[in-house]
């Protein structure tokens, strides 16, 4: 059976909130004086997705992923602000395409005949080794 095709789900702009903020690390003065990173934040539950992704997104145990259903994304990859941002959306995209497919249930099974002979015949060989190690009486 063919698994289904992830669905599309495009997030739309305004449901996404962007603040410039000053990037860490290496960059000399540039790093100190422009604001070009970028964090994302965006209220999974006043979203516009269907409940059911809505559901699986708020279930994910992602540090991304606050107490209250924000997601934030900080993007600081490139020096760009308007690649930053870019960065983010598709970040936040990918983050919904992963809950967008349902996962599949799971169906319980029974061990077969053969795997139980074979557990039990390794526990009996294991128990005449073990029986080997005690004590020599004369």
């Amino acid at each position: 059976m063919p698994t289904p095709a992830p669905a599309e789900f495009t997030i739309p702009e305004h449901e996404v909130e962007f603040t410039a903020i000053r990037a860490q690390g290496a960059g000399g003065q540039n790093v100190n004086k422009v604001s070009s990173a970028v964090h994302l934040r965006f209220d999974i539950r006043a979203s516009s997705l269907p409940d059911d992704i809505k559901e699986r997104l708020l279930a994910r145990r992602d540090q991304r992923i606050s107490a209250e259903g924000v997601v934030v994304i900080k993007a600081q990859r490139t020096r760009s602000q308007d690649m930053n941002r870019a960065d983010a959306l598709q970040r936040l995209q990918a983050l919904v395409e992963a809950v967008a497919v349902p996962p599949k249930p799971r169906r319980p099974t029974k061990p077969t005949y053969g795997s139980k002979q074979r557990r039990l015949e390794g526990k009996s060989q294991r128990a005449v080794v073990k029986a080997g190690r005690g004590k020599v009486s004369e």
